[in-house]
């Protein structure tokens, strides 16, 4: 079995300072990206649901279409008959089969009228239809304008910096793997206790470099020492001397 390095507190402190050196432009990267990412994410759902809602409305406009085509067919159909009827009424033998004819007759022509009357109430709701069709196309297009501006500034972002960004997510791989798991977690639970990601800062004209707390004369001692982990009473980060943190070089 290999036998497990053994790292000293320097070399601990120092591979923490590299870490938080790599993340530190990592996080740069970021922000550079800013909202962008969010943004594009955001408009691609919108675009996805407007583009539900105009084919739904269009099925809707296709399927009102189709009504007033059987609607008009109808129609025509009933005048047929009327027309077949009125014939049948010049040869008839008695007044019974008059009767008949004409309540048929009757019964063609109010089902012409009620089929006119779902033409005309159709074509109204169809009026409706296609202004809010206009609606959502004009939505779509205004978002999808947006879109290609927000990925054309995001694409142009991540050409610039996707080598460096891959270079430096690398480095932060490799730093972590010899680290102690038990620091590592604690690096990451204060990194993300901070907006700015800062977990391991230096001490600073006498102050922690973090929260900017007035660090004693004693404790900077040992800090300098670099004999064991040193945190920020005030803040919590873990606290550096300037001079390592100089000498700690991310290229």
């Amino acid at each position: 079995m290999a036998a497990v390095k053994d790292y000293s507190v320097e070399e601990k402190l120092s591979s923490l300072v590299k870490l938080q050196k790599v993340d530190s432009k990592l996080d740069e990267i970021k922000i550079l990206k800013g909202e962008l990412p969010m943004e594009v994410s955001d408009l691609e759902d919108e675009i996805t649901g407007l583009n539900s809602r105009k084919n739904r409305v269009e099925e809707e406009i296709n399927g009102i279409t189709e009504f007033i085509e059987q609607k008009r067919t109808a129609i025509k159909d009933a005048d047929a008959l009327v027309k077949k009827y009125e014939k049948q009424s010049e040869s008839v033998k008695n007044s019974r089969e008059f009767e008949a004819i004409n309540k048929e007759m009757e019964m063609q022509q109010l089902e012409g009228k009620l089929a006119d009357k779902h033409i005309r109430d159709a074509n109204e709701e169809l009026g409706d239809k296609v202004r809010a069709l206009e609606v959502v196309k004009k939505q779509l297009a205004n978002k999808e304008s947006i879109l290609a501006h927000k990925k054309g500034e995001l694409d142009k972002i991540i050409a610039e910096t996707e080598k460096e960004e891959k270079h430096f997510n690398q480095l932060s791989e490799a730093a972590r793997k010899g680290m102690d798991e038990r620091l590592l977690y604690s690096y990451d639970r204060i990194r993300k206790s901070y907006r700015n990601g800062l977990a391991v800062v230096p001490v600073e004209r006498d102050a922690c470099g973090g929260c900017y707390n007035s660090i004693p004369p004693q404790k900077q001692s040992e800090i300098r020492q670099r004999k064991k982990v040193m945190i920020c009473e005030n803040c919590g980060r873990i606290l550096v001397d300037d001079e390592l943190n100089n000498n700690t070089e991310v290229k």
